[in-house]
């Protein structure tokens, strides 16, 4: 569970924020609600549990999956959703975050972030009197890789034992999943870069956890006997780097790379893809590749997050 929760209007807050916060029953519960959501179920009892509910969502990036699975999820649920840009908001004019998470905090019932600065997320969430949701910052993607778990379950089952290997950029995705390796009991291998290896505070917190992290710069050595091959794109918003696809080149995903995985293998990407860049159309829409069961799979595990937040 989050540390130390903080105390709301309803009681103890609910934040999801990364994953290195939780126990390992809690993320279980969550992706247990979800595939519930996904199997038609009403794990609350009720087909709109969230009735009477509002969640704002911020958005200092842009998005297509994070926004409409959120949106279409709470009000699948019963609830409302307010979107907020940054120009939308006294943000853009110099208020302050924490200012803005105690109003929001009178007017809604949770708040989804999906920003830049982690430190932002971090303090609308130490002001606010109702849940936050890290729907994205530059340093981790918990939601995403929460739903890349619940895909890779729906089709090989259980991560416990199995090795999983990202190549590319060593970004916020990557940081996340190393947290979950942690967690479920996986083999994470980072191919990457020296340059652009994941943070280092995320592969220490998963290596004091039991978790087994390798990282190193032979995308070929991690991909051998993979049960899952994963990558992102070379380019993150923002990101002015004009060198990077010439260094990240060897990284790419292509059929000479999933063929040394293991029989069975299964390739995935967080989308948008950059195809011809760090997977090939051949990968991306291969017998291998589960992107649209992921990308899918958004919207049930946010259900959960949502429900398990709130309920």
């Amino acid at each position: 569970m989050n540390a130390a929760p903080r105390e709301g209007r309803n009681g103890p807050v609910r934040h999801f924020l990364d994953l290195d916060r939780f126990d390992t029953p809690t993320l279980r519960r969550v992706l247990d609600l979800g595939a519930a959501y996904k199997r038609g179920e009403c794990p609350h009892g009720d087909k709109r549990p969230l009735d009477g509910r509002t969640l704002a969502m911020i958005f200092e990036k842009p998005s297509t999956r994070t926004r409409v699975s959120f949106e279409a999820g709470m009000k699948q649920l019963g609830g409302d959703v307010i979107m907020l840009s940054r120009v939308d908001t006294q943000l853009g004019r110099g208020e302050t975050i924490s200012d803005t998470a105690r109003v929001l905090s009178r007017y809604v019932d949770a708040i989804m972030i999906r920003t830049d600065d982690p430190a932002k997320l971090s303090e609308l969430s130490s002001h606010a009197t109702i849940p936050v949701i890290n729907g994205l910052t530059d340093q981790s993607h918990p939601c995403q890789v929460m739903a890349d778990i619940m895909t890779f379950e729906e089709h090989r089952g259980s991560l416990d034992g199995k090795v999983v290997t990202w190549s590319g950029d060593g970004n916020n995705v990557a940081a996340s999943w190393i947290q979950a390796a942690a967690h479920f009991g996986f083999e994470i291998r980072i191919a990457c870069p020296p340059s652009l290896r994941p943070a280092e505070g995320a592969v220490a917190w998963a290596r004091a956890k039991g978790g087994k992290v390798v990282v190193m710069d032979d995308p070929k050595a991690a991909a051998l006997g993979a049960d899952l091959i994963v990558t992102d794109t070379w380019v993150s918003m923002g990101c002015q780097d004009k060198n990077r696809p010439a260094l990240l080149a060897p990284y790419q995903v292509n059929e000479a790379l999933m063929a040394l995985a293991a029989p069975g293998a299964l390739f995935m990407h967080c989308l948008p893809a950059h195809r011809g860049e760090e997977v090939t159309d051949a990968v991306m829409d291969g017998p291998q590749s589960v992107v649209w069961d992921e990308a899918e799979n958004r919207l049930h595990v946010q259900k959960g997050i949502l429900t398990w937040c709130l309920l």
